[in-house]
């Protein structure tokens, strides 16, 4: 559970990362609600304030559906907030000023989670690239050109590749290709929203030390959005955590933070030398979160229901609920199962 993807050695926090306490992007109390049918909201992420500071990598997680990626589009721009105040740089950001939205899009992108579904089929990868550029109206076409073929190279592409469409790459090629097009117009900021999920795991950990790379060598900003903590914690200087849409905490390593967590005391309980080892430490509240996230099957069930559209007063009730809730009990079972044959072992 805790092995890390190859090559990916654990980071001590220090080094050339040009870090710094000047604050890029803040969030003052954001929330984004969506309608869901029958004059019903959904309250995606509710009231979070955060900092993140020039030069860092912060890490966001957080169980399925608490508002990860949500809070991550909202903070680049494709998400308009429906509460709350985004202040770029020192300055308010208005989202609904079309100005102001294409102004902090030219400082502001994302690497997409699925490589495949963000690229246009029907465009050649120079033209992907390229796109930011002209919208932005930056160089002539001769310099979009080099341009392009620079980028393809700094991601570890051939210039050749610039001809060809997104189905002739490979996933970890394909992602490449979309954090070429995010560099493309020069940003300061970006927001990798679970650039790696759907990657092969050895290939994880070349775009994870490509953005690694990149950040040093362009003084880049990264909210990084992931489910492993092994790849957050090689990556992050701090790590944000969000449960059901809101901000619950941000933990400045996580190691050093795990007796902050709420399920501390269990491993406490258990082992009295527990606090010194951080590993063992973060198995057993990885497993605890896995537990506690499927702990309430019905209200699950009905949230996700209610996203896909049924209106009816119990949607636990429906048979697709029903079907989700029985799931999740034997999800539950398992994880509390694990949880205990692990307390057994180190007891």
């Amino acid at each position: 559970l805790l092995a890390a993807a190859p090559g990916l050695p654990v980071r001590s926090g220090e080094g050339g990362r040009p870090m710094t306490d000047e604050i890029l992007v803040r969030a003052e109390h954001i929330c984004k609600y969506f309608k869901i049918g029958g004059g019903r909201m959904l309250h995606a992420v509710e009231d979070v304030n955060l900092d993140i500071h020039r030069g860092e990598t912060l890490g966001l997680v957080g169980e399925s559906g608490c508002g990860k990626s949500t809070l991550g589009r909202t903070l680049m721009g494709i998400y308009q907030p429906t509460k709350g105040k985004l202040i770029y740089d020192g300055k308010p950001v208005d989202l609904s000023n079309k100005k102001d939205r294409f102004a902090f899009a030219k400082k502001a992108q994302i690497v997409f989670q699925d490589p495949y579904a963000s690229l246009d089929p029907r465009m050649t990868v120079g033209s992907i690239i390229e796109e930011g550029m002209i919208i932005h109206n930056m160089y002539d076409a001769k310099r979009r050109q080099e341009r392009v073929a620079e980028l393809l190279s700094i991601v570890g592409l051939n210039r050749e590749h610039a001809n060809r469409f997104p189905h002739e790459f490979s996933g970890g090629q394909r992602q490449r290709i979309g954090i070429a097009r995010a560099l493309a117009i020069e940003p300061e900021f970006i927001v990798c929203d679970e650039p790696i999920s759907a990657l092969d795991v050895s290939i994880q950990a070349q775009v994870i030390n490509l953005l690694h790379d990149l950040q040093e060598r362009m003084g880049l900003t990264y909210l990084f959005i992931a489910h492993d903590l092994n790849i957050v914690k090689y990556i992050s200087d701090r790590i944000a955590v969000m449960k059901s849409a809101a901000l619950e905490r941000v933990l400045d390593r996580y190691y050093e933070n795990v007796d902050a967590h709420p399920g501390f005391a269990l491993l406490a309980d258990t082992v009295g030398a527990g606090r010194d080892d951080r590993r063992l430490g973060t198995l057993v509240l990885t497993l605890h979160d896995k537990m506690q996230c499927h702990a309430r099957p019905e209200q699950w069930a009905a949230e996700q229901v209610a996203l896909l559209g049924e209106t009816g007063d119990d949607a636990a009730q429906t048979p697709w609920g029903r079907e989700i809730i029985e799931r999740v009990k034997s999800m539950a079972d398992y994880w509390a199962a694990e949880l205990e044959r692990v307390l057994q072992a180190i007891s």
